[in-house]
């Protein structure tokens, strides 16, 4: 599995910041009102980033030698990959707040400062969500063993079909 690159994030949160804009301009073109996240919205993504931390911190004490336990490389497998799936959630709720705020600063009257604060602490939440996730992805890391890598001279391409 590879890690979670800068790139993959920053296009999750670019395609949701063009939906978070684009769900408030077609809102308003109905004449409906702008669409705010509840409050809960940024409690739960604090939430799932503790969660995904505290799953991830036993298998980086496992693999460190910090316990007598052995690793399931399985557990492991799916707590790097709920890492992996909470940094990208995270960069998407990034986006599509970052959308609805920039679709209301865009407005000919600044809207005050409370009406935004759900659409603000969601932005901060999912950084939070982000930087858990990639914290977990690494603590889920495992070291490679010395029987990982392939002996000295023989070359990775010759294998059981012959020369």
């Amino acid at each position: 599995m590879r890690r979670t690159g800068s790139g993959i994030l920053l296009v999750t949160a670019a395609i949701a910041l063009a939906g978070g804009f684009l769900v408030n301009q077609l809102l308003t073109a109905t004449g409906r009102s702008t669409f705010t996240p509840l409050v809960t919205l940024p409690v739960l993504l604090i939430a799932l980033g503790a969660i995904v931390v505290a799953l991830a911190v036993p298998v980086w004490r496992a693999s460190r030698g910090h316990t007598r336990t052995p690793i399931n490389p399985f557990r492991a497998l799916r707590i790097a990959m709920l890492a992996k799936a909470s940094s990208l959630l995270g960069a998407a709720a990034v986006g599509f707040a970052a959308g609805l705020v920039v679709f209301l600063l865009t407005r000919p009257v600044v809207p005050p400062l409370g009406s935004m604060a759900t659409q603000l602490t969601t932005l901060g939440a999912g950084l939070l969500l982000v930087a858990a996730g990639l914290v977990a992805e690494y603590l889920c890391t495992i070291r490679k063993d010395d029987d990982d890598e392939q002996p000295g001279g023989i070359d990775p391409g010759f294998g059981a079909h012959g020369p």
